[in-house]
């Protein structure tokens, strides 16, 4: 992948038509437009649309589409705003859907015949997001997200109207924070790999006819949202430069590619306003492309408009907004678009919007349909793609492939790979050893291959494999009664109840630990999950799930020996479920939920039946290695709506793989989970860690074709692993820039660099060849040469990163410009070659307002990771020298450079940015020209308090710096009342750093000294 190669841009070639056709084109318009005109265009019966024009092939997209808007009434087309799009049948169209989840692989969608009931895929499920981002293969990607795009058509073949082919994936929110619940659904923390992973996967998903798309993909979340606690009421403060440099490339580099479709807005709030009404989404998104654009809302954000958003009083006011801000579907009251038609409906009578707002984003809805083909006589391209291409033979070897390449060896001393030798002994241990788990967006396992299988599968039947869990097995016996608390033997269960003799089977509990205490448990007997449900308390659950995950408990030991049990379903089950977190025993005998606190529970003695870490060290004793595989469970460490309160991996599993490398130190440690891991400790305990997401269902193939070397390992990290938690800032603060975060900004020494990788293999690189030592205006082409100095074949991959030497900006440390990964044999060289163009190198200049391209110095460094660099050169590069910033003319108060305290505003509902400062607060504004003699200082300011305050102008130090004078500012009457304020300051000639210094609650838009 090369720094220059913008992702391929699919467009529309020129159509030739003969003067016969474009005559006929023409008659045809005007006869549509006089049917129209005397309310005649529109058939009496479905069969006639079979000839009307937006069914002809020949005709345009957009000639199709305007001939469809021009029959539809208004009351059609409100219904088409919702994500259930009506069937017409007088035109013969069908019904429509936005949204089937493909994040990594087919995964579900929602039955509009059965109430929006969920209905999952079972075909292939690759490794999720994290994952796939981990290959930095882009030709992998793409080949996934064919094969994704296939099996979304196979599945629509099936059923079309739960099916739809309007896909929301990928995700490409960077992922700047490890805790991030939806960390599994992204590809990086840097926007130049996420945007060109996720244009490759969206391109394999859209196909590659430059007029008809396989599928419609989405890309999920516009924009900054990464915080999953208060999803909807935390507003995410992106300063503009970190917003055009960071948080839009990876939205912005698969659309002007062509190869996604639309945006998804985010739940969240940016500088206080809505995304689901935010101008970005109809101006700054649609300025990437020519093409038509399907931007819809994610579930249920028409309402938290007027709900937990309270942003406005009125769901007519608030669909209005939306429709105006650039959104065309909502995604709102599940099958029932009843809410949505009336407030739209509303809004036009209230003379909020025009029937020309409702054409616009139903035009950009038909568009999309016709580009899928639907109103093709047979099906376009695409259509003949029917239910054969689900989870082929083909597909499943693709995804072992894609599990071995997004392996990440993160430390090696010699121990892999593993002999082969089928007389070997090998342990195989762990919580994940011998299970495979799924997540939020990922479709059934057709057939589960796990850790342990893989080791048998690829040792063969000589080999002894011996496998543990590593988990305790325990009985609760009822301290009251002394009865044992039992569940069912059959595959159904049974409702708990203490009223077992003793502690056989079906009294038997394995006890899963994921971290800060939360345990699963597992009965013994049918070896289903312990479930609530809204209760009672049953043994079915194949695997913990759900929104809600109603299969978590604590098991909380009382001074006295005792326990009691707590359930720890997430905290909105608990209001669900009343008061009560803790499990009583009723009358009866059954487990109920009926105590708020530890002493009104009840009471059990603990025993261990069995003891995980002395089985696991039995089976490691001996063998000639040890796997010991540990991790997470998707539906409980991060995911949707729950963010991850810490870095460190589960207490019970770091006792695991410490005491089984005790056992025998010829112990593997793999990590099975979706986010970086504070593990530094393991250098000590093992002498090779491997990671790997969760993989999908070849995820036991692909791991022991790497433990064993079939697969020379050579996944890379795509985030900053740090050392520890307090190396981060809260999960609600996306400054990583003022904060020091991801590999751009990151000072520290992390546990693993973002970038890291080992193989089997060993790689020289050269010096590095630049086409010219100076870039001015044209693109420098950068050259090294790496050759596979190891005994086996292996995979490299070569990434070049620069660094801006000196400008009027902080800079990145290091910025990851462009990578390619390449197989070599032993001994072969390759050369690799990056091309850089000029705007590769330029910043967001928030003076001006636009991207430059600075004079300076520019370090280029190209290695294996960002911390091993092995070849380095210099480029002159002649851009332009950012001027002092003048003041004289309105500044936007929100192009700032630096400020302590603030908080980033909405302006008004409808657009703009403010900033909002209170007593303590300041703003900068480095390297400003003020001038001498009076000036005159002006701002549009707001205050909701009552009384007023003022807003000072310093120079040099915002407390101790020169004050040059003191603006008034009175009381508005409320946030979005601005006024316009004014004052004469001292003038200051020369340049200053200008500090704007308030003493109270106030809002600043704009501001001036002239």
């Amino acid at each position: 992948m090369t720094a220059s190669a913008s992702p391929r841009r699919v467009g529309r070639p020129p159509r030739v038509t003969s003067l016969a056709a474009t005559l006929i084109s023409l008659l045809a318009s005007l006869l549509t437009a006089t049917l129209l005109a005397t309310g005649l265009a529109q058939p009496s019966a479905a069969e006639d649309s079979a000839e009307l024009p937006f069914r002809d092939t020949t005709l345009s997209v957009a000639e199709r589409v305007d001939d469809l808007l021009a029959r539809l009434t208004l009351e059609e087309k409100i219904a088409m705003l919702h994500q259930y799009q009506p069937a017409i049948p007088r035109l013969g169209i069908a019904s429509f859907k936005t949204g089937t989840e493909a994040l990594h692989g087919v995964a579900w969608t929602t039955d509009p015949n059965n109430g929006g009931a969920v209905v999952t895929a079972e075909g292939t499920v690759f490794p999720q997001a994290i994952g796939l981002g981990s290959t930095w293969d882009a030709d992998l990607l793409e080949r996934v997200g064919t094969a994704v795009g296939k099996e979304a058509r196979g599945y629509h073949a099936q059923d079309p109207a739960a099916w739809g082919l309007n896909v929301w994936a990928p995700v490409v929110d960077p992922l700047r924070d490890p805790r991030a619940g939806r960390n599994e659904e992204g590809y990086s923390e840097d926007g130049f790999l996420t945007g060109t992973l996720a244009t490759s996967y969206a391109g394999g998903m859209r196909g590659d006819d430059p007029t008809y798309l396989m599928t419609a993909p989405t890309l999920k979340h516009y924009v900054g949202y990464n915080n999953e606690v208060d999803r909807t009421t935390t507003s995410a403060q992106l300063r503009p430069r970190l917003q055009h440099e960071y948080y839009d490339v990876p939205f912005r580099m698969p659309i002007q590619a062509d190869a996604a479709t639309g945006v998804m807005t985010s739940y969240n709030l940016v500088n206080g306003r809505p995304m689901t009404v935010s101008p970005d989404v109809g101006e700054r998104v649609r300025s990437w492309t020519d093409e038509t654009l399907l931007n819809v809302t994610d579930a249920a954000n028409p309402n938290n408009l007027v709900g937990s958003q309270d942003y406005y009083d009125t769901l007519a006011e608030a669909d209005a907004a939306t429709l105006k801000a650039g959104v065309d579907s909502f995604t709102t009251d599940n099958t029932d678009n009843g809410p949505t038609v009336q407030a739209v409906r509303s809004a036009l009578q209230q003379g909020l919007l025009t029937e020309a707002d409702i054409d616009r984003a139903v035009r950009h809805a038909l568009t999309i349909r016709v580009r899928l083909g639907e109103f093709d006589p047979d099906g376009g391209p695409y259509g003949a793609i029917d239910a054969s291409a689900i989870g082929t033979t083909e597909h499943r070897a693709l995804a072992r492939e894609a599990a071995g390449e997004a392996m990440v060896l993160l430390e090696n001393d010699g121990a892999l790979p593993l002999d082969a030798d089928s007389d070997r002994t090998v342990a195989v241990v762990g919580p994940l050893a011998d299970t495979l788990y799924t997540d939020w967006y990922s479709g059934s396992l057709p057939y589960e291959v796990t850790p342990a299988d893989g080791v048998r599968e690829h040792l063969g039947d000589g080999a002894t494999v011996r496998v543990s869990e590593g988990v305790d097995r325990i009985a609760l016996r009822e301290v009251g009664t002394g009865k044992y608390v039992t569940g069912g033997t059959g595959p159904e269960g049974a409702v708990l109840a203490a009223d077992g003799a003793d502690a056989g089977p079906a009294a038997q509990f394995d006890v899963f630990e994921w971290g800060e205490g939360v345990v699963t448990l597992r009965n013994a007997a049918n070896e289903k999950y312990v479930g609530y449900h809204w209760g009672p308390f049953r043994n079915d659950q194949a695997q913990p799930n759900g929104w809600f995950v109603q299969q978590q408990f604590k098991l909380e030991e009382q001074p006295d020996g005792t326990f009691v049990v707590r359930y720890v379903g997430y905290e909105k089950a608990y209001d669900w479920a009343g008061p009560n977190h803790y499990l009583t025993v009723a009358d009866n005998g059954t487990i109920e939920l009926g105590a708020a606190t530890a002493d009104q529970a009840a009471r059990f003695e603990k025993e261990v039946v069995r003891d995980g870490l002395a089985e696991a060290q039995q089976a490691a004793e001996g063998a000639d290695a040890v796997v010991v595989v540990v991790g997470s469970m998707p539906f409980i460490n991060g995911r949707e709506d729950h963010d991850r309160p810490s870095l460190e991996l589960a207490q019970a599993q770091r006792r695991l793989v410490e005491g089984v490398a005790e056992a025998n130190p010829r112990t593997v440690m793999v990590l099975e989970n979706s986010y970086p891991t504070t593990i530094g400790w393991a250098r000590d305990a093992v002498p090779a860690v491997l990671w790997t997401s969760h993989a999908g269902q070849e995820t036991g193939n692909a791991l022991a074709d790497v433990l064993f070397g079939d697969r020379n390992p050579a996944g890379r990290l795509t985030q900053t692993w740090y050392a520890s938690d307090q190396d981060l800032p809260h999960v609600t603060d996306y400054d990583i820039l003022r904060n020091g975060t991801t590999y751009q900004y990151y000072d520290g020494d992390p546990v693993y660099a973002f970038g890291h990788g080992l193989s089997y293999s060993t790689f020289d690189y050269s010096a590095v060849r630049l086409s010219s030592t100076t870039m001015e205006g044209a693109p420098v082409t950068v050259s090294v040469d790496v050759t596979n100095t190891g005994d086996r074949a292996g995979d490299e991959v070569v990434q070049l990163y620069t660094h801006q030497r000196t400008s009027r900006d902080p800079q990145p440390l290091k910025s990851l410009r462009g990578f390619e990964r390449i197989t070599l044999e032993p001994g072969e060289t390759r050369t690799v070659s990056f091309v850089l163009q000029p705007d590769d190198l330029a910043h967001w200049d928030v003076t001006r307002g636009r991207w430059v391209v600075e004079t300076s110095p520019e370090d280029l460094m190209v290695g294996a990771a960002s911390d091993d660099i092995r070849a380095r050169a210099t480029l002159d590069v002649r851009g332009e020298t950012i001027p002092p910033r003048r003041l004289r003319e309105m500044v936007r108060a929100v192009d700032f450079d630096d400020y302590a305290g603030v908080r980033l505003v909405d302006e008004a509902k409808a657009a703009g940015d403010a900033v909002a400062l209170d007593a303590g607060d300041w703003l900068l504004y480095r390297d400003a020209v003020v001038g001498g003699g009076k000036r005159t200082f002006t701002a549009r300011v707001a205050r909701a308090a009552t009384g007023p305050t003022t807003l000072q102008v310093r120079v040099g130090h915002p407390v101790t710096g020169r004050l040059l004078g003191t603006v008034q500012v009175p009381s508005t009457g409320g946030v979005y009342s601005y006024t316009t304020v004014s004052a004469a300051v001292a003038g200051a000639p020369g340049h200053h750093d200008v500090y704007l210094v308030p003493t109270g609650d106030l809002r600043v838009s704009r501001f001036s000294i002239g």
